[in-house]
């Protein structure tokens, strides 16, 4: 394990909210937000309003700005994201979890939480100086980021659908060289 596993947690989530925002809308609606509240492991206090999916959807152009940040400007988005929040870290125990931290109370808002438990995850990326970490997926025409959580840093993309393309592109590009 790179992180805390509660950091780890954040960071794909973080990076999972951020690919929401593409060419397709991956939070449309409040059933698409239940679903990657769901999906992701949110807790705490919900609205279930279109004030509060638009308030999540506000949040990605933010968290999406570190992947392509330098040290310092991440620097300055994490203290900005805990500032605005009045974030308060505090050792907390729920559910299956065994005691974590979390910065915001339950019922802070759900954009809220979700910025703060980034912001918080970016402070460890920072602290331990793995940058590095952070990417955005090889393929050309993705666009999506992701964390590279592997032992030897080899994470290419963002997920097994990219990666099969990839695959697919080099064998294609093997067996035109050997018949040419």
């Amino acid at each position: 394990m790179v992180f805390a596993h509660d950091t780890e947690v954040s960071l794909v989530a973080a990076a999972a909210l951020v690919n929401t925002d593409g060419d397709e809308e991956g939070l449309a609606d409040l059933a698409a937000l239940d679903e990657f509240v769901r999906a992701n492991g949110w807790t705490g206090q919900r609205d279930r309003t279109l004030a509060e999916l638009q308030a999540v959807r506000d949040l990605r152009p933010r968290l999406r700005r570190i992947w392509s940040a330098d040290e310092d400007e991440i620097v300055e988005i994490t203290n900005t994201l805990l500032r605005e929040f009045n974030a308060l870290p505090q050792l907390v125990r729920h559910d299956e979890w065994a005691y974590h931290l979390h910065a915001t109370p339950a019922d802070a808002p759900l954009a809220a939480r979700m910025a703060v438990e980034a912001a918080m995850a970016f402070v460890d990326v920072v602290r331990f100086g793995e940058l590095s970490r952070l990417r955005t997926c090889d393929i050309p025409d993705c666009g999506s980021v992701m964390v590279d959580l592997t032992k030897n840093r080899s994470k290419r993309f963002c997920d097994t659908t990219c990666g099969n393309r990839a695959a697919v592109t080099a064998y294609r590009a093997r067996k035109a060289a050997a018949k040419g």
